[in-house]
């Protein structure tokens, strides 16, 4: 079982995510987590039994993974053998963390895309930067065309960023400014036939610094149009955000519940991370990351919830994710396994 960092795991996941975003992400994964290990087998995993004998909790066709979880194999192996890996473990999608992820050889978007549909895998999203210092660099605010251009050329029904609205501020004006942006790269984004989103991690949950009685993620949702700016919740994070954010800065109670958020407004939610953890309260963010199945989030009661809603089992897409897995072919067999296993209580 893996365990998260002892030093600060959601800073770790920002700043290593953000050095592979981008097409001329350069090959620095390889050195993160060392030597790929012998590929997994694709055998359904024992401990992955099944839950009952109702219909399964995920929809047909919705299983994908952020690449981002095997970036060692992909800077190790190359893409292709990722991809038949994948294929095996009954994955259907696959979400991008940049175009390269320091792969074995070079490769060109429409490699990429060609490679991903003989594997039988629909690219559904990619991560790239909010912004950045250098006005060259791969993100939106600095290289918004080059970004959708890209996007359009793997054919991406989606195209976001993990980078959270604190570019201004934590003032709720800063995170207003914030959501502006998000509406203006929504609104390109859409003209191209594409959604535009944003995955959260635990901070998004804090209280604005100006009025510790606002929750900033509240206003991001109100200050986007929800036409133009979408949600992928990132469901670890989201529950680390419960525990670390249910009490504002005075120590007054402010309880919430991520799948809330989602039931109030599913139409805002195409995409999730599936992200797993165990329970501890002694941990600054109140879970230690592991493989999907392994910890204490219940994504038999979170997927039902959501897919059960009237026109909604086939709207949304479920991408696991590990930021650190022990050994990443395990982590996708066996997330593979738990979440295919999981069946709706009669």
């Amino acid at each position: 079982m893996s365990r998260m960092s002892p030093t600060d795991p959601e800073l770790t996941h920002r700043l290593t995510r953000r050095g592979m975003l981008g097409v001329a992400a350069g090959a620095t994964a390889a050195a993160l987590l060392g030597a790929a290990a012998t590929p997994a087998t694709a055998a359904t995993d024992t401990s992955a039994a099944a839950a009952g004998r109702g219909r399964p909790v995920l929809p047909p066709g919705r299983l994908g993974i952020q690449l981002y979880s095997l970036r060692d194999k992909v800077s190790t192996l190359g893409f292709a053998p990722v991809f038949a890996e994948l294929e095996k473990y009954g994955y259907d999608e696959v979400e991008f963390a940049g175009y390269t992820q320091g792969s074995a050889g070079p490769i060109t978007l429409a490699q990429l895309k060609r490679l991903a549909r003989d594997h039988g895998l629909n690219p559904i999203g990619s991560h790239v930067g909010y912004y950045a210092d250098d006005p060259n660099a791969y993100t939106f605010a600095q290289n918004l065309t080059k970004v959708l251009d890209d996007a359009q050329a793997l054919g991406l029904k989606h195209i976001g960023t993990a980078s959270g609205p604190f570019r201004y501020g934590s003032t709720v004006d800063a995170w207003k400014r914030a959501a502006e942006e998000f509406n203006t790269y929504g609104a390109a984004a859409k003209a191209r036939g594409m959604k535009f989103y944003q995955h959260n991690h635990s901070e998004e949950f804090s209280f604005a610094t100006d009025n510790p009685k606002v929750r900033l993620y509240d206003v991001l949702l109100a200050e986007t149009d929800p036409d133009l700016v979408y949600l992928e919740m990132d469901i670890f994070w989201a529950y680390s955000g419960q525990f670390r954010f249910s009490k504002r800065p005075d120590g007054t109670p402010a309880p919430f519940e991520p799948l809330d958020y989602v039931l109030r407004q599913p139409h805002r939610y195409p995409l999730f991370h599936v992200k797993d953890g165990v329970s501890d309260p002694a941990n600054t963010y109140g879970y230690r990351m592991t493989d999907v199945g392994d910890g204490d989030i219940d994504y038999q009661r979170f997927i039902s919830a959501v897919t059960r809603l009237r026109g909604e089992r086939p709207a949304h897409h479920w991408q696991a994710e590990h930021d650190n897995p022990t050994e990443s072919f395990t982590f996708a067999r066996r997330s593979s396994a738990h979440l295919h296993s999981l069946r709706e209580k009669c």
